[in-house]
């Protein structure tokens, strides 16, 4: 269908087009039953006003969108500065914004940036967030990032997260590890559930009993989840749902008295910066964050210029072994090693990275 321009509103909301100019850029006196009317029109018929379009030359407002589901810790600040570094390039600015992983602030934030950007980024590993949020896009063009809209159709780059986890565990089994535990993210979170599947997949595969405790992606869950099983004593490795929870729970080691990786070996997912400065060295699944932002950015200027994009992207991690698992215990491996995942292939995939 051909998009909603503004004569489309101006008569379904039965007022002037110069009254849904003034609504729209709260230029003007209305009345509340006008902008009422106008704001209905612009829901019904998913107009996406266009701030660019002032400008004869270009039509763009040469902007683009981040709405991610949090603005806090390592991993979003890699993703936003591999975006940014690859807008600067290329002459465009951000608006980058926090769903707080709740539908209706996505929307909200979806609704805020519609007029002023040429597209948008979108990381929603909620179902019920990716799915508001492909309600109000309109006709902007978008890339989701690990979506939880499954059904959504357009282009999207995604982590092989279970193959990922699959590999962590078979690494901590390769070095005679048993009784290997989980800390999990939150239970709603997509990127968590395929993590903990993983988990299970290999444990299962090798025949060991699996214990999981819940995290929340950050570090002091991991903390907490740490000291639990320390004080149990029966675990000797731990694989974290991200590198925040490991983080946490080698902290909590240290202050139990446990020794990692001689104890315990502690793996991790992501990659942050931090994983390589604190000591030992964080063991992970590295996939790189920024690059991530950066192909992110250039799909979406893409499609701004009117490439057709429909394909989904499959990062593969990366297992990066360092002194977390790498201690007198293991099998000898140079550290930093890393090994390729099993490719654990997603229906619908087109690209790998």
């Amino acid at each position: 269908m051909k998009p909603a321009n503004i004569r489309d509103v101006a008569r379904r909301a039965e007022v002037s087009v110069a009254s849904v100019s003034r609504v729209l850029n709260g230029a003007g006196p209305v009345t509340d039953a006008t902008r009422k009317k106008v704001m209905e029109a612009v829901e019904a018929l998913q107009y996406v006003p266009h701030s660019g379009a002032r400008s004869l030359s270009t039509s763009r407002s040469q902007t683009v969108g981040v709405i991610l589901p949090d603005l806090y810790g390592e991993f979003f600040s890699e993703l936003i500065r591999g975006v940014d570094l690859a807008a600067r390039e290329r002459g465009y600015h951000l608006i980058v914004s926090s769903s707080h992983d709740e539908a209706g602030a996505a929307a909200a934030a979806v609704r805020s940036m519609r007029g002023r950007v040429d597209g948008l980024i979108l990381m929603s590993p909620h179902a019920e967030v990716g799915q508001a949020t492909a309600a109000v896009t309109g006709g902007l063009p978008v890339v989701r990032l690990n979506d939880g809209a499954a059904d959504a159709d357009g282009p999207s780059i995604v982590v092989d997260n279970r193959g990922g986890a699959v590999a962590a565990v078979q690494h901590l089994i390769s070095l005679g590890r048993r009784r290997i535990a989980h800390v999990a993210g939150p239970t709603d979170n997509m990127e968590a559930e395929a993590r903990l599947a993983g988990y299970l997949e290999a444990m299962a595969g090798a025949g060991l009993d699996a214990r999981v405790v819940e995290g929340d992606f950050d570090m002091a869950s991991g903390r907490r989840a740490g000291l639990e099983l320390a004080r149990g004593g029966v675990v000797d490795a731990v694989f974290a749902g991200n590198d925040m929870m490991a983080l946490g729970v080698m902290l909590a080691l240290q202050d139990a008295g446990r020794r990692c990786p001689e104890d315990v070996a502690v793996v991790g997912f992501d990659d942050v910066p931090l994983a390589s400065l604190v000591r030992p060295a964080l063991t992970t699944l590295r996939i790189d964050i920024a690059e991530i932002g950066r192909s992110a950015l250039v799909r979406l200027l893409a499609q701004i210029d009117g490439q057709q994009d429909a394909g989904r992207q499959t990062v593969r991690p990366e297992l990066v072994i360092r002194g977390s698992t790498s201690g007198p215990d293991a099998k000898p491996r140079a550290a930093n090693e890393r090994t390729p995942v099993a490719h654990h292939s997603a229906q619908g995939d087109n690209q790998d990275v």
